[in-house]
Order: C-alpha cells, then structure tokens, then sequence
C-alpha cells in the first residue's frame, strides 16, 4: 500500500440545497412543434443537429441540419418526443439556451436566446462568446 499524501475528511451536510444542472438546450412548444412538423415526413431522420461554425463579422453562427444518428460526441436532448442532437464544438457555447421558433409577416426562423453571448452583429447572424 502507497503512503497517502493528504487526508479527505467526509461530512454529512442538511440543510444544504442543491442546484438542479443547467440545461444544455430547452426548447419552446412552437420550437417543439416546428420540429415535429419538419421531421413529419422524414422516417430516415432521427432529430435535429445544432452546432456552431466561423461565420459573420462577429466571429459564429449556428447550424443546424437533419441527422440520421448520434455522434459519439453529440449531445442528446430529448424534449416532448423531438430530439435535438448538440455537436460537441457547440456545446459550450449553448450552455442555457433557449430555442424557439418565430414566424413575422416578414420571415420565420429558429431564435436562439443564448445568455452566453457577449455581442452580436447589426444584422443578428452572428455573435461572439
């Protein structure tokens, strides 16, 4: 047996609360219902991937295409039956996020509101961390 180098003292501790774990991704019902809908006619496509790259005057820009499996290194998010896989560059930066979708007069698109974020471009597709 190794001589030991320190010593680890174990305490049972009450009244201590405990934090429940940030969510990598949650989405909203209408993000939820996109995606539904999207994946609706698909059967080859498991889910969702999101994931970042070099894009824009601010530094990056999501992605997000159809998958038909899980990377070893994705993230599975798994809310009201749609699966939202996370690409292991991303998930850093997603930390907290939410997603939504929203539909203008104008355009509809996925809105993600990241609290990670310290700027963003004027015209919003790209941002920093």
């Amino acid at each position: 047996m190794s001589a030991s180098i320190a010593r680890a003292t174990v305490r049972a501790v009450s009244r201590r609360k405990i934090l429940p774990t940030r969510a990598a991704l949650t989405l909203t019902p209408s993000a939820v219902n996109k995606v539904k809908l999207l994946l609706q006619n698909k059967p080859e496509y498991i889910g969702l991937k999101v994931g970042v790259r070099t894009r824009g005057c601010n530094g990056l820009t999501y992605t997000l295409d159809y998958t038909k499996e899980k990377d070893k290194s994705d993230e599975e998010v798994l809310q009201d039956g749609v699966r939202v896989f996370i690409e292991k560059k991303a998930q850093l930066t997603l930390l907290g996020t939410e997603m939504d979708f929203v539909e203008t007069k104008l355009s509809s698109e996925f809105v993600f509101n990241n609290p990670n974020i310290k700027g963003t471009c004027g015209c919003g597709e790209s941002f920093n961390i």
